[in-house]
């Protein structure tokens, strides 16, 4: 008996001493990449020329660098178009971004109460967005007290979420947005100004797995 228990006891050390590393292997690798992917974001190249807004702090640095080397034709194009088009003149609509598939709706639009602005998400696209006049305002719902209130139809998913667990954010010309697939979010609420007219460029990139 005295040996099985010592066994056992041995056992649930080297099981727990394995988990132990696993977790710190992990947090090490976790951690190397978020160093990684800071010294690339502050490198600067990925601008690509465009030089008018920064990623908002909302911006997942990481998975922004993850998906930037996974795709880079995509965001590369993306920066360039931003950086050598006068957005402010550009008619509203859909607009094709040579050399790619992606397409730039610029959209001239208003914000609205919170009530009436759908939460959404994106399995097969990244949400790039950036409001080039006026002030729109986005919310990041919280994961854990938000499901799903419809399917996907055939990107797009929408949530039914509670408003005081989520994150809001204004979005000015200065910074723009990214939301990933797992950032669960809502466009154009209205901001705490008289004025709620804005116009937004709204890029889908491709996510890639």
């Amino acid at each position: 008996m005295k040996k099985n228990f010592l066994f056992l006891l041995f056992l649930g050390f080297t099981v727990l001493s394995f988990a132990q590393n696993g977790y710190y292997t992990r947090e090490y690798r976790d951690s190397k990449l978020k160093r990684k992917a800071s010294s690339w974001l502050s490198k600067e190249a990925w601008r690509c020329g465009f030089t008018d807004a920064n990623p908002h702090r909302s911006v997942n640095v990481t998975e922004f660098y993850e998906q930037y080397q996974k795709n880079p034709e995509q965001w590369q194009a993306l920066f360039r178009w931003l950086a050598a088009t006068n957005l402010l003149a550009l008619p509203a609509g859909k607009h094709p971004i040579p050399g790619t598939t992606l397409v730039a709706s610029v959209e001239d639009s208003e914000n609205g109460p919170l009530e009436t602005r759908n939460s959404e998400s994106h399995y097969h696209h990244i949400d790039f967005q950036y409001v080039v006049w006026g002030i729109e305002r986005f919310g990041i719902i919280d994961h854990l007290t938000s499901t799903p209130k419809d399917k996907w139809r055939p990107d797009v998913i929408h949530y039914d979420y509670d408003a005081q667990r989520a994150r809001f954010y204004d979005s000015t010309p200065n910074e723009f947005f990214i939301f990933f697939p797992s950032d669960w979010h809502i466009a154009k609420v209205n901001n705490d100004t008289d004025d709620q007219k804005i116009r937004v460029i709204v890029i889908k990139v491709d996510y890639v797995d």
